[in-house]
């Protein structure tokens, strides 16, 4: 799961004022900031997931170059101790890795065409951790190798907690040694960083897992909202079930229901956690790709329509265990 920031527009924008990212570079390895050999990384994207994502790898020792569009990004990844720069290429030129997390595919086509490639040094390493479709990323990372460059697609599962306490899964495509290389700057950031294969395939796995939460997660609201007008009392329902077969992570990890079982979003009026809108992204995401290959999904495509009623409802912000109140009518 996972929920994107500030990010858009054209990457390349600069902004009035701000100093070159490789000047400051010089100047803090002069001060003593981040030790000569440590490898640097230009994070492009520092918004809810990325900009916890950028403050992990400076805590384990890279040095992080930060470009984002929002003034208020940069400046939290500066207190951190990256390196502002004034736009995409600059933040690039002469890192080692790459690392980009952005809010959908024409973004990430569009830096790595626009900016990455000519920017970037001849063996540097790009890692996009943005959940975007699956024909995008094989045609970004197809390009790339075209250009001799090495890349994988790594979406994230585990939210804005998980990115802030470098928790976060990450799902893996690409070649193994592109992986090899990609790995230990993702458990840098994770805790859990699993090659799924060939180019585009950590975002195949990732739309597949999350249409699997969303309509878990559905059958999981429907049948606490059906338990209670049985008369069934909901922590009563969740001692039985959370021991039984019909146990699953969106009931015993996540329940929807406030006050029972861990704490998770319920609890705090279904604010924070992952948006119904990213989940409402991530099942359109699946529906597209199950089509492109001929895949029957009515589950996921059943739980699409109910996440898209729940976001025209206006509640497009709100964690997407919220379906629970729209199940029971309210």
């Amino acid at each position: 799961m996972a929920t994107k920031g500030p990010l858009q527009g054209r990457m390349r924008q600069g902004r009035t004022g701000a100093h070159s990212c490789v000047g400051l570079d010089a100047a803090r390895s002069k001060t003593g900031g981040v030790p000569e050999m440590s490898q640097t990384i230009a994070f492009i994207g520092l918004g809810n997931m990325g900009g916890g994502m950028a403050v992990n790898l400076l805590k384990n020792g890279f040095a992080v170059r930060a470009f984002d569009l929002s003034e208020e990004a940069l400046a939290k990844a500066a207190e951190a101790g990256a390196v502002r720069c004034a736009s995409a290429a600059e933040a690039v030129a002469g890192a080692d890795a790459v690392v980009t997390m952005l809010p959908a595919g024409k973004h990430v086509e569009g830096v790595y065409t626009g900016d990455v490639f000519d920017a970037a040094k001849a063996d540097a390493l790009f890692l996009d951790c943005s959940t975007i479709d699956v024909a995008t990323a094989r045609r970004v990372e197809e390009a790339a190798a075209k250009k001799g460059f090495e890349m994988v697609d790594a979406p994230v599962s585990g939210g804005i907690a998980a990115a802030n306490g470098g928790t976060l899964t990450f799902m893996v495509g690409g070649t193994d040694q592109a992986f090899g290389r990609a790995k230990p700057i993702l458990s840098a950031m994770g805790k859990a960083v699993i090659h799924a294969g060939g180019a585009g395939n950590g975002q195949a796995a990732k739309i597949c897992n999350n249409m699997l939460l969303g309509a878990t997660m559905v059958a999981t609201c429907e049948t606490f909202a059906m338990a209670k007008k049985l008369g069934l009392d909901p922590q009563t329902f969740y001692d039985i079930s959370s021991v039984s077969s019909g146990q699953s992570w969106s009931m015993t990890s996540y329940c929807p229901v406030p006050g029972v079982g861990p704490q998770s979003p319920s609890d705090n009026g279904y604010q924070g956690g992952f948006a119904v809108g990213l989940m409402l992204k991530d099942l359109k995401l699946a529906s597209e790709a199950a089509a492109s290959v001929g895949a029957s999904v009515p589950m996921g495509n059943a739980a699409e329509s109910l996440y898209q009623l729940l976001a025209n409802r206006g509640e497009a912000a709100r964690d997407f265990s919220l379906m629970i109140e729209m199940l029971e009518g309210k």
